[in-house]
Parts: C-alpha cells; sequence; structure tokens
C-alpha cells in the first residue's frame, strides 16, 4: 500500500528532500506552508545538501567559522566552485610582477586557495606554489577574499584585521564575469564595510559630522570657482597613492590535460635551450591545426610568436624512414624526463612546416603519453611533460 509523503514520518521526510535539488527543494517548499517550513530545515536539508556535494574536499562546518547558515553556504560554494583548477593572466601591455601567469584554485578547509603556478629550474620538472588569493566567508555571510602580494602567508592561518593594512594582504573582489572569466580588483572599502558590520557607538555624532561636511561643501562650491575640480583631482591622487593592486582579468584553462583524440592538448612543462623551465599551453585550433605558446607570453596583450605550430595534428605512425629516425636519434635531449621517455618507444610524429620563426620541425609523441619538439636549424629536443593533478592537488610540487 502505497503512503502519501505527508504520512511518513518528518525524519523519513527530511530525508528524502535531502536527494531533491536545491531547484526542486524551493518548487516543493511552494506546495504547502507545512512543506515550506520543513524546507527550511537547514541543518537536516542543507547541511547534508552541502555534505554530499563537499564534503569530500572541504570542512563544510568550519566555514563562516560555523556560524552561517547552510542553505548560505550552498549558494556560495556552487559559486566558488567554478574557481577550481587553472587560470592563466588575461593580456596586458605591462603585468606587474606580483601579477602570475598562471593560478590554480583548489578546496581548503574552510577557504578557496589560488597559487601561483612557478616554474622553477633545479632540472626535476616541478614547480613551486606560493599563496595568491584566498576567498573565504566571514561570520556574518559575507564573501571576503585576500590577495597576497608577496606569497608569504600561511594559507591555514586565519586572517588579522588588525595587522592587515601593514601586512601584504591586500582586500579585493573576485567579480566573475561569465564562467570562465574573472577579474579581480582591489577593495578599498572593506575597511569601512568591517566597522559598520561591527557597528559605531558614535553613529549620531557620525551623521552630524556629514551634514557639517556636506553643508561646507555646498557652500565652497559656490564660493571657490575651481574648487570642486581641485577637490576631485586631489582625492584621486590619493586614491592612486593607497592603490596596492590594480584589476587584473583572468581567463580559465578548461582544456588543461590531453585527451585520447588530442594528445597534445593542454598544460605542460619543459626547458628550452637555456635551460630554463617554461610553462607551455598546447591548444588545437578551428582549422585542424595545433599551437605551442608560453603561458607568460599569454599574459602580454601584444601578439607573440607562438613556441610551434603544425597545421595538421594527423600523427605519422611507424615505421618511420630511416632518414626520420636518423633526425630523433642525432638529438641532444636538453633536459631528459628521468627514466619516462628515453626508454619509450615512439608512438607517433608531426611535421611542422611553419612559416613562424624558428621554423621547420618535428613533434614527436612517446607511448607514455609525453611529447618532444625540436627544430631542424639545431640538434636540440625540448621533453614536455604534463602539468598533472593527483587527487585534485598540483602534483609535482617543490617542497617548501
Amino acid at each position: 500500500m502505497a503512503l502519501a509523503l505527508c504520512d511518513i514520518p518528518e525524519d523519513l521526510q527530511l530525508r528524502i528532500l535531502s536527494f531533491l535539488s536545491p531547484t526542486e527543494i524551493c518548487s516543493f517548499a511552494c506546495t504547502s506552508k507545512r512543506f515550506a517550513s520543513l524546507c527550511r530545515e537547514d541543518r537536516k536539508i542543507w547541511h547534508v545538501v552541502c555534505d554530499r556535494r563537499w564534503g569530500k574536499k572541504t570542512q563544510i562546518q568550519k566555514w563562516g567559522n560555523g556560524r552561517i547558515a547552510y542553505k548560505l553556504l550552498y549558494r556560495t560554494l556552487k559559486r566558488l566552485e567554478n574557481l577550481i583548477g587553472f587560470w592563466r593572466l588575461c593580456g596586458r601591455a605591462n603585468p606587474a610582477d606580483s601579477s602570475p601567469p598562471l593560478v590554480f584554485f583548489e578546496w581548503g578547509s574552510s577557504f578557496v586557495l589560488g597559487s601561483r603556478v612557478l616554474a622553477i629550474n633545479d632540472d626535476t620538472y616541478r614547480v613551486r606554489k606560493t599563496p595568491f588569493l584566498v576567498l573565504g566567508i566571514s561570520s556574518e555571510g559575507r564573501t571576503e577574499s585576500f590577495l597576497d602580494l608577496d606569497g608569504n602567508h600561511r594559507s591555514g592561518v586565519s586572517v588579522d584585521l588588525s595587522d592587515l593594512e601593514r601586512s601584504s594582504l591586500v582586500p579585493v573582489d573576485v567579480n566573475f564575469m561569465g564562467n570562465g572569466h574573472i577579474m579581480v580588483e582591489e577593495n578599498p572599502c572593506f575597511f569601512r564595510e568591517e566597522q559598520k558590520s561591527k557597528g559605531s557607538s558614535s553613529g549620531d555624532d557620525d551623521e552630524s559630522e556629514d551634514v557639517v561636511s556636506e553643508m561646507y561643501t555646498q557652500l565652497a562650491n559656490r564660493t571657490s570657482p575651481g574648487g570642486d575640480r581641485r577637490r576631485k583631482r586631489k582625492k584621486e591622487k590619493e586614491r592612486q597613492a593607497r592603490i596596492k593592486w590594480e584589476p587584473e582579468h583572468f581567463i580559465k584553462v578548461s582544456d588543461f590535460s590531453p585527451t585520447l583524440a588530442k594528445p597534445l592538448q593542454g598544460l605542460w612543462k619543459g626547458f628550452c635551450e637555456g635551460r630554463n623551465m617554461e610553462l607551455y599551453l598546447v591548444k588545437y585550433d578551428e582549422v585542424g591545426g595545433v599551437v605551442c605558446k608560453k603561458v607568460e607570453d599569454l599574459s602580454l596583450s601584444r601578439q607573440t610568436s607562438p613556441v610551434f605550430w603544425t597545421p595538421n595534428h594527423a600523427f605519422i605512425r611507424s615505421p618511420f624512414s630511416v632518414e626520420e629516425e636518423m633526425i630523433l636519434d642525432s638529438r641532444i635531449r636538453i633536459v631528459p624526463l628521468h627514466g619516462e621517455v628515453h626508454e619509450q618507444v615512439l608512438s607517433g610524429m608531426l611535421y611542422m612546416n611553419s612559416s613562424y620563426d624558428p621554423g621547420e620541425g618535428r613533434v614527436w609523441l612517446y607511448e607514455n603519453g609525453t611529447f618532444g619538439f625540436g627544430f631542424l636549424r639545431d640538434q636540440f629536443i625540448t621533453d614536455l611533460k604534463r602539468v598533472a593533478l593527483e587527487d585534485g592537488c598540483l602534483a609535482d610540487v617543490l617542497d617548501a
């Protein structure tokens, strides 16, 4: 015999509701006053929904010091979830030294942490992570974001607001401009909002001071020709002097891993002729070609030549001609991938008949999924390794 939902014990009703999507829960709440009250059970419904979706990635009880509603937490985490992954700096003329070309966002215990991904030159293909951007929720339910200009802040340590103005941490706003584009800009009103949220015992005095200030401004505008323009210029100079961070745009790197159909696609790392490790982004274009650029070059607004480009992504498979075998065997590996490439069998090859400098060359794909490239103008080969993730964390990171 089928039972109506209202005849089922309330605990079971809440358990069933926790399996619905937020949209379905809100729709169900509109059916009756009783069900509307039932859907407001924050801990028994929204806590379960949050825990099921993010419980293995972050400690949801710690967000907002455990003082915020889980329904609000769900909306916040759903928005921040889009940050997880790699983002690259969008092109501008002269990026600041503190603006990283590549940022990796991951879940923390009660925050989302964005880290600079920096290449290092120790011949081990490892990268260094330093804190760049921390996003969390205050006890009042406000999203708070702090920029670490020096990369010295320990991500697990809470931010001390009393020392914030003297530290390298800068309050910022992270504005989502679509799913794959964010703008990070300084929030000069953060301390004012913080003081306002805490309340002020001298509210009446502040209000009277504002009235007097407004009266003086109106009088000054009438009696002093050009006074308003001078004050605006003065305020703008003072604002510019206080700015620690210019607005920057970041674009999400959606295709950062290779696939069976696109084995060269993604983020890679390798050593160039000067034995300096570089980060590379390889993409497949609309006409069937493959383009490789340095990540650092993508952060510049001016046009830069790709590292290599090939008009056709179809690999030539073995057996290869004797001439091609000799071209590969005569190559000098700048920094070999220890025990990974030179013992592996060649899987495929691409011709680089590029009009770009440095001209004609080859791309060699290995059976283990890595690849190398070289140009006929010299005898070198650059072997690349994936910028990979392990269980959602960046792999091959140099321990601090």
